[in-house]
């Protein structure tokens, strides 16, 4: 009896463990919230009328990181790529592109609900967390054995030797099977059954009082006419995609690409999502960074593996650490593709897509042949035939880009004293200010020479000025925005022409010559220089 109560007790820590840790992980989640309101990041959207459900509004520092991960990725795409060119397509399109591309017919969510909380969720997203559930008992299991065994730890041996991580990847494995296959049969009678046999709870209510499964279509519609009724029904695009595909023809003519070739757009779209959540994670109307790579049949699966080793490298030059992206293979195709996965980021609410890579076949194109009537075949001279291309789809969420730099920045630093400081340690090529420059004092001419610096430098780069409050909370405000250097101007400025420059992660200082400090900070904080890591 006291070895089972002993067992109860330990289980009960455990559990008062993860509980803590996924307590903590969304108290910081909340707090990346409030800072991004409070120091102009992100507005919940028509805040003065108490908002509206998951739209959100860019602040003054939130556009400017936006724009920078913009032209970071728009950079990476044309100006690196000689084969790769760029367009901007309208947010309405003929409603047949979207009968062509499958999206009137397909394009749906799996949804269930919870008869106690009310609350909506998708089917599929709950499956695939308990999945992760079993992957993360099988990690655990090896993490404590390495403690155990230190050294001499064999982790291959241990992973197929263990009765525990055994267990736990049969039963795993026996899920992933029954729900790859319930997806791919659209069953979504099994989808709940197997909601149901996994014991998967609501986490508002504790409940397991689940509704049906339904699927619900996801796009916007809206009406174009200058009456009732010469109007037409069109849709919002879910996707930026079908703009590229529509004008690949006009693009390859015009432009006279030659097989391969890519191209990028960065636009708007709009999904009516019932579960929208997490911040800006998932809205209903969101931004998307593509790019269609167009490829010779055949040759579709090399280009997929490159464009995947490409986008990470691109994510990880960011320099947030290899250990907080994976792949993650899709266990369900989409009905265009052939190969998919998605490049995942540790959020504080655990691993999430940021961006899919998809090999998307011929579907779009031949679809849009067969709809159009038109031919929009390919003529390879080298090889005297006509076909019809494949393409490799990277597809990324400026949105989900935005969070995931903002949550892997924002930290809570103890400084000596027990005074604590809010910091964004982000890349200084994306933060939204370069730098800022401070008179130590509002008077004897330290404002006016500050002035002249800002002047000189903004065409470089985009500075602030700020004169409020003591030095040391301009610091810590800076701090707060991300901005990766200060500089201050003092007495001694006007007469030696130097300043003090503060580096924001380290808090040092050094005094710099005036005339030196574009040589020191362009190169840092220009796009270029990350540009560079890619080659």
């Amino acid at each position: 009896m006291f070895f089972d109560l002993f067992a109860l007790t330990l289980h009960a820590i455990r559990i008062n463990i993860i509980i803590c840790n996924t307590m903590a992980q969304e108290d910081v989640f909340k707090k990346i919230i409030s800072h991004c309101k409070e120091y102009g990041f992100v507005f919940p959207s028509s805040d003065i009328y108490d908002g509206l459900g998951a739209v959100y509004d860019y602040g003054q520092n939130g556009v400017e990181l936006k724009n920078n991960i913009k032209e970071y990725w728009w950079k990476s795409m044309v100006l690196l790529h000689d084969n790769i060119v760029g367009i901007d397509s309208s947010i309405f399109m003929h409603p047949t592109i979207w009968k062509a591309s499958g999206h009137v017919d397909a394009f749906n969510d799996p949804l269930i609900d919870n008869r106690d909380s009310k609350k909506r969720y998708r089917a599929d997203v709950l499956i695939e967390d308990q999945i992760a559930k079993y992957e993360e008992k099988i990690e655990k299991e090896v993490e404590k054995a390495r403690k155990r065994f230190g050294e001499s730890f064999d982790e291959e041996k241990y992973r197929q030797t263990s009765q525990r991580v055994l267990e736990h990847l049969e039963k795993r494995n026996a899920l992933h099977e029954r729900y790859s296959k319930a997806m791919n049969l659209t069953d979504l009678d099994e989808l709940r059954k197997i909601i149901l046999d996994e014991e998967i709870v609501d986490p508002i209510s504790g409940t397991k009082n689940w509704t049906d499964v339904r699927q619900f279509n996801l796009m916007f519609s809206t009406e174009m006419g200058s009456t009732a009724d010469n109007a037409s029904r069109i849709y919002l695009r879910p996707e930026t995609a079908q703009g590229i595909f529509v004008n690949y023809l006009n693009v390859q003519k015009t432009g006279r690409m030659k097989i391969p070739f890519g191209i990028a757009q960065i636009g708007k779209a709009f999904r009516n999502e019932i579960v929208a959540r997490q911040f800006i994670f998932r809205m209903r109307e969101f931004e998307q960074m593509e790019m269609q790579f167009f490829v010779k049949p055949g040759t579709e699966m090399e280009w997929f593996a490159k464009w995947k080793e490409m986008r990470m490298k691109w994510h990880q030059a960011l320099g947030f650490g290899a250990e907080n992206y994976r792949f993650h293979d899709h266990e369900k195709l989409a009905h265009y593709a052939n190969a998919a996965t998605d490049i995942e980021f540790k959020l504080p609410f655990g691993f999430k897509e940021v961006e899919g890579i998809h090999s998307r076949t011929d579907f779009d194109l031949s679809q849009h042949e067969k709809f159009s009537g038109k031919s929009i075949k390919y003529f390879d001279p080298q090889s005297n035939e006509s076909y019809t291309p494949y393409d490799i789809e990277t597809s990324i969420g400026v949105d989900r880009m935005f969070l995931s730099i903002m949550c892997h920045s924002y930290e809570e630093e103890k400084l000596e004293g027990g005074e604590t400081r809010v910091v964004l340690k982000l890349p200084a090529q994306l933060a939204p200010v370069k730098l800022c420059v401070m008179p130590l004092v509002k008077k004897d001419g330290l404002p006016e020479k500050a002035r002249e610096i800002v002047d000189e430098l903004k065409f470089h780069f985009n500075c602030q000025y700020d004169e409020k409050d003591s030095i040391g909370k301009r610091y810590r405000r800076q701090d707060a925005i991300g901005t990766p250097y200060c500089v201050t101007v003092d007495h001694d400025t006007l007469n030696d022409d130097m300043v003090t420059l503060r580096f924001r992660d380290t808090m040092k200082q050094e005094r710099v010559k005036i005339s030196e400090l574009n040589g020191i900070i362009e190169d840092k904080v220009s796009i270029v220089s990350l540009l560079k890591k890619l080659i």
